[in-house]
């Protein structure tokens, strides 16, 4: 099995060779300011109470608070976590924005709670971390199986505990508690304007484009839905139970509207049922993989065919699967740049949040293509005067900034 953090740490090292990095500077970076664990009591539906283990991961905040999502997942790990918090901190840093890499998760499975035990769950949590945590401190927002709904419970509970309500305590929140239009959106969004972005320079033709996504959730449907109407042919998407492929193209929103009528994708009219692995393979232009980590491995990347693969879950390739797509001459679009739609926009809620303003979802969905347009460039920038791998100058780019900031 891979090892996410172990994965992170050689990317480091990586890195650190082509910035010629100080072995002190990157033993700093190695390791994380501040690891919580912690352990607490939630009463179920049924009058039971059961203990329940979280993680906060605080990587560095040389230039910023800390910066990251929540995750409720039966599969969440300290590795795991530290992985992202660290990969938060570089995505921070190449998005220009001034935050550094947090992570948080509980181990939980919610579709084994109520939505009252989601509340009690989400309340308890953010009492057991409240300390390391705050506008100044550390920003978190939802992830994988945490919604806007949870986010505004934590804000609540917060607001018992330090006298007051901060909005700017987190992020992604519902707008009613001080969210921002636009949020729901933003990592999809982002993604797309990369897409668009590699298209310009790359010279793609829209319609000669054919694209497929490995997880429809909201990320993935909204990169999808956008390079639909862009003109690109999406010829295959996955939910976590079934691939359906069109090699004239889906239709996005009638897809989605189908699943929710029918609680498959399986079925739906003038699509055929693949295999997950099939969908990796597919001879297509790009790949997008978006739901989670380590799903392009050692054992499938010598069958990848797409010309290029655009991260929009969180390291959804593990470093032996990237190393074989380098020499393939595969170009992959690095998710700290990729999926940096998110946080870019979750800091434009902080942002509002701290000086009492409120954007049109217009105004942030133009900041946000400036940020992801001067981002890319840079990357783009980086690997064509360096002869390196996309990932390697989005992490140059990154990594020299955190370095820079720590003096």
């Amino acid at each position: 099995m891979n090892d996410p953090y172990v994965t992170s740490i050689t990317q480091l090292k990586r890195i650190a060779t082509i910035l010629k990095l100080p072995p002190e500077v990157v033993e700093r970076l190695s390791v994380h300011d501040k690891f919580l664990e912690v352990h607490f009591p939630v009463t179920m539906d049924n009058g039971t109470v059961r203990m329940f283990l979280g993680y906060r991961a605080q990587h560095s905040n040389a230039r910023g608070p800390y910066k990251g999502g929540i995750r409720f997942s039966p599969f969440v790990n300290p590795s795991e976590i530290r992985a992202l918090s660290m990969w938060m901190t570089w995505k921070c840093s190449i998005a220009d924005i001034p935050f550094g890499g947090g992570k948080g998760g509980v181990v939980v499975d919610t579709k084994q709670c109520s939505s009252w035990e989601l509340e009690r769950i989400s309340r308890a949590y953010i009492r057991a971390i409240h300390t390391i945590v705050g506008p100044d401190k550390d920003v978190p927002a939802p992830d994988m199986y945490t919604t806007p709904e949870m986010m505004g419970w934590m804000a609540d509970e917060y607001a018992k505990i330090v006298g007051k309500y901060t909005p700017a305590m987190i992020t992604a929140k519902p707008i009613e508690k001080g969210g921002i239009e636009g949020r729901t959106e933003a990592t999809g969004l982002g993604g797309f304007y990369v897409l668009q972005n590699l298209a310009e320079r790359e010279r793609l033709d829209p319609k000669q484009t054919t694209i497929a996504v490995q997880g429809i959730g909201n990320v993935g449907y909204y990169v999808a839905r956008y390079a639909r109407e862009a003109g690109y042919r999406v010829v295959a998407i996955a939910d976590s139970k079934h691939v359906i492929k069109n090699d004239q193209g889906i239709d996005i929103d009638a897809a989605i509207e189908f699943k929710k009528v029918h609680g498959s994708l399986e079925g739906m009219p003038g699509a055929a049922i693949i295999s997950n692995e099939e969908l990796f393979t597919l001879p297509v232009d790009i790949l997008v993989p978006a739901a989670t980590e380590n799903v392009i491995t050692s054992e499938n990347a010598e069958r990848i065919k797409a010309k290029y693969v655009l991260e929009m879950a969180n390291g959804p390739t593990t470093d032996e699967a990237d190393a074989i797509l380098e020499k393939k001459g595969i170009t992959v679009i690095p998710d700290v740049l990729a999926n940096s739609g998110g946080v870019t926009v979750s800091y434009f809620e902080w942002y509002q949040n701290m000086h009492d303003e409120h954007w049109t979802k217009e105004k942030t969905f133009s900041e946000l293509k400036k940020k992801i347009d001067t981002a890319f460039d840079a990357a783009y920038l980086y690997k064509k005067n360096n002869s390196v791998s996309f990932r390697m100058a989005a992490y140059a780019v990154g990594v020299s900034k955190v370095v820079k900031a720590m003096g």
